[in-house]
C-alpha cells in the first residue's frame, strides 16, 4: 500500500481541536492500515516524529431518508501523538 493513500483525511472537531494542544492528531485512514503502516504514512507526508498510535473502527449510525432506514458507512480512525514539541504545520493554518 502507498504511504500517500493511508492517510484519507484529518477529522475536525471540538474534540480533536482540543487533542491537538495535547500533540494528538486525528485521521481517517484505509480500512486496510494498520498502526506501523499509520505511523510510518504520518512521518514521510508531514516531516514530523510520531511517538504512538491507536487506531479504532467506527460503526455507522442508523439514519432515515423518508420511509426507508439504513446506516452510514462504517470507518476506521488513527489517532496518532506525536514526540513533544512537535507540530504539524497544515493544521496549524501555516
Amino acid at each position: 500500500m502507498q504511504y500517500d493513500s493511508i492517510l484519507i483525511e484529518p477529522v475536525l472537531s471540538e474534540k480533536t481541536n482540543l487533542m491537538r494542544e495535547e500533540g494528538k492528531y486525528v485521521f481517517r485512514v484505509d480500512q486496510r492500515a494498520d498502526k506501523t503502516q499509520v505511523l510510518e504514512a504520518v512521518r514521510r507526508m508531514f516531516n514530523v516524529h510520531p511517538v504512538s498510535c491507536s487506531i479504532m473502527n467506527v460503526k455507522g449510525k442508523p439514519k432515515r431518508v423518508r420511509y426507508r432506514s439504513g446506516y452510514t458507512s462504517s470507518w476506521k480512525k488513527a489517532i496518532v501523538k506525536l514526540a513533544k514539541g512537535e507540530t504539524i504545520k497544515a493544521f496549524e493554518g501555516a
